[in-house]
């Protein structure tokens, strides 16, 4: 056996820099420091190894002359799952400029994965142009990287021209579009990839359904979710728990609290993520007994809570009015759990004193909070006082907003409804004044609704639906039901309607989205057929008032989603009980 093949033997059992150390001097001894071979195996191992160390790859790489490309790549990958990716971009560029060696797909995947983590998306559109130049543009691999990279810095669009691009598409680059779209927000765009992937006869894994799950979970597409949790089970893939949790998720998060529970039950194998998801799921459902149950069960398992567990849980308490309970869970998160409460968990406890009409103690624990400035906590604060028509505390909330120089449009709009409330019509002119004078802008509502296997997605006062002239023609049969059995519109928003412009707020004058997507639904799914409706505002008291009363007059189960819980109407009752 040769010297180098020995040194090489050596480095192939190599664990340690120390180990490496003494290797090195070896080859040093034995003349072999320019050695191809031995030379790269050295750099490889320092570079990439968790055992290594990238300075000495630094030093190792700038005495080997003229390096190659698996030089290159073994230095560049080094620093581009460091915590200094830009050195790998800078070690990039003086592979090119050098024109002695030549980039492959090694080397553009990790680049990319550079750009990925420093958000450079002009220097990932250089690299692009270098990818064609070098003949590149349909190797999957390096362009299922590119896509990636250009999703994570915003670009989606060039994303998919990237993908639409590729002659040939393997499971991963199909996997990754969809990830990009789902992580992007763009969730329904996300759902219509897998049509396409279908059609091209690709077969799906666990990463497929994560991915497709997720979406489900955020648009609120149960009746996807429900399809491809039998794809799961014909596959194979429901025993991955990845794929469990995941569909946890997308049943709890489409209203199915009980679809939930059953994976859960089901599942042979759980994680913290397990638990946490099923906590967080009977959080949002207004279940706080339930999601205290099951933290118990989790403790008796042996699983280790942490401060995501203490969010889902005291979530379900603020929405129980399980305040005693709450409080106590605050408290072991640091005497029993060592684990220290975050903004997060301080809103929480805000919410749950807030929502408990106890704002004088909710004002006292934003006061005596690690985060007094924070204005998560003074929002929370502020939209209890509308629950409780609270102006004095609802002024101090909106003062502080102002002086940390973070109230919005939709801060004024709460405080102008809570002077609505008092009759205050000073105080909502007031409010009027300063979101015009500051040009304050408000998220504008929408709702969408799952029908058969389309999201329909719709805004106050949509005439942008194909069959918005039936969907209107509904809706005021719907109204004219609801008021024989006794509705009747809000009169404090009414009063706010007069005096806010309607850019600010739904006004109950106004066909709001989620009275569409409920017409819209009626009007499309067969006697008895539950509605499933998705928004990404707080639900308003006129429209709940109102869809208690559509429940009962059309002998529908009405689940709504708002942007902080579940709400199930039934029989003219919602199960939050009016607390919320």
């Amino acid at each position: 056996m040769s010297k180098s093949d020995t040194i090489l033997k050596l480095l192939q059992g190599c664990n340690s820099i120390r180990r490496l150390h003494k290797i090195h001097a070896l080859v040093i001894t034995n003349g072999l420091q320019h050695h191809n071979a031995v030379s790269t195996k050295l750099l490889n191992f320092c570079a990439v190894s968790v055992s290594g160390s990238l300075a000495y790859a630094q030093l190792l790489f700038h005495c080997i002359d003229n390096p190659q490309t698996q030089a290159w790549n073994s230095i560049i990958r080094g620093f581009a799952k460091s915590p200094s990716p830009i050195q790998a971009i800078l070690y990039y560029n003086d592979m090119v400029f050098a024109l002695v060696a030549r980039p492959d797909t090694f080397t553009f995947s990790f680049v990319l994965k550079a750009c990925e983590r420093v958000t450079a998306e002009s220097k990932c559109r250089e690299v692009h142009g270098t990818i064609i130049r070098c003949g590149y543009e349909s190797d999957v691999v390096v362009c299922t990287n590119l896509l990636r990279t250009y999703a994570l810095n915003g670009s989606i669009e060039l994303a998919q021209r990237v993908f639409d691009s590729l002659s040939e598409r393997d499971l991963v680059s199909w996997n990754s579009m969809i990830s990009c779209y789902s992580q992007a927000g763009f969730h329904y765009e996300a759902l219509k990839v897998y049509d396409r992937m279908k059609n091209e006869t690709t077969g799906l894994d666990g990463f497929t359904l994560v991915g497709l799950l997720s979406s489900c979970a955020h648009v609120g597409a149960l009746n996807f979710g429900v399809h491809l949790h039998g794809i799961a089970l014909e596959e194979g893939f429901v025993e991955n728990i990845y794929v469990g949790n995941a569909l946890i998720d997308m049943y709890a998060k489409c209203g199915s609290l009980d679809g939930a529970l059953r994976v859960f039950n089901s599942m042979q194998k759980r994680d913290v993520f397990t638990w946490n998801s099923i906590i967080a799921g009977c959080g949002v459902h207004g279940r706080g007994d339930g999601a205290v149950s099951i933290f118990r069960q989790m403790l008796m398992a042996g699983v280790q809570p942490n401060s995501i567990t203490f969010t889902g849980l005291l979530c379900g308490c603020s929405h129980q009015g399980l305040v005693e309970e709450g409080v106590e869970y605050f408290h072991m998160m640091s005497s029993k759990f060592n684990l220290n409460p975050g903004v997060k968990h301080y809103g929480c406890i805000v919410d749950l004193f807030g929502r408990a009409g106890k704002l004088e103690k909710a004002l006292e624990i934003i006061e005596t909070s690690p985060t007094p400035d924070d204005p998560i906590l003074w929002r929370i604060l502020l939209g209890s006082c509308k629950i409780h028509k609270n102006v004095k505390i609802g002024e101090t909330a909106m003062r502080t907003l102002m002086q940390l120089g973070e109230s919005t449009g939709g801060d004024c709009i709460l405080l102008s409804t809570i002077y609505a409330g008092a009759k205050d019509t000073v105080g909502v002119s007031k409010m009027r004044k300063l979101i015009k004078s500051q040009g304050m802008k408000t998220t504008p509502g929408w709702s969408w609704i799952e029908v058969g296997d389309r999201i329909h997605k719709f805004v106050v006062d949509d005439k942008s639906h194909p069959d918005y002239n039936e969907i209107y023609h509904k809706l005021r049969e719907v109204i004219h039901q609801a008021t024989l059995l006794g509705y009747v519109p809000e009169e404090s928003f009414i009063n706010v309607a007069g005096l806010i412009t309607e850019e600010c707020l739904e006004t109950s004058t106004s066909y709001h989205s989620e009275k569409l997507a409920i017409a819209f639904g009626l009007a499309k799914t067969s006697k008895g057929t539950p509605l499933r409706i998705v928004k990404n505002l707080r639900v308003c008291r006129d429209c709940h008032s109102f869809t208690k009363y559509i429940s009962r007059a059309f002998n529908r189960e009405i689940i709504v989603r708002d942007r902080v819980r579940f709400h199930h109407f039934k029989g003219g009752l919602c199960s939050c009980k009016d607390y919320w």
